[in-house]
């Protein structure tokens, strides 16, 4: 896992629900932790684009429902300053799931991918249809 040079603001609290944008079967993912989050004492964690995130998997076909997977936030709404100054921002809050490599576990992503999540996670960039 690669860093970012990026200033992405840690947008998605722990307990957010959020849209999983690939065709593993959930439809609807609950963060639950985040990975190599260094925080404060006593404040929830929190996530960003380009993060790896201890989910729950709410709405979705009954195998995979109630089970608990890693995923990566791959779009969010609150905007990104780049380094040579642009912002973007997306129309939602997405992730897809992924296994402890980085390696993701559908084989299609749906819509737009941060060009950031595309550094840190190859295989997510080449999985995905446009990266931003």
């Amino acid at each position: 896992m690669k860093a970012i040079r990026s200033n992405i603001p840690r947008a998605l609290n722990a307990g957010a629900r959020i849209d999983c944008v690939d065709n593993t079967g959930a439809k609807v993912l609950q963060i639950i932790s985040v990975k190599k989050y260094r925080g404060v004492k006593n404040r929830y964690p929190r996530a960003g684009v380009g993060d790896l995130c201890v989910v729950s998997v709410k709405k979705g076909t009954p195998e995979m429902r109630k089970q608990i997977f890693l995923a990566v936030v791959v779009r969010q709404k609150k905007e990104i300053r780049r380094p040579d100054g642009i912002r973007i921002c997306f129309e939602d809050n997405a992730m897809v799931l992924v296994d402890e490599s980085g390696i993701p576990k559908g084989t299609d992503i749906k819509g737009p991918v941060a060009r950031e999540v595309a550094e840190r996670f190859p295989k997510v960039g080449t999985t995905a249809s446009i990266v931003v």
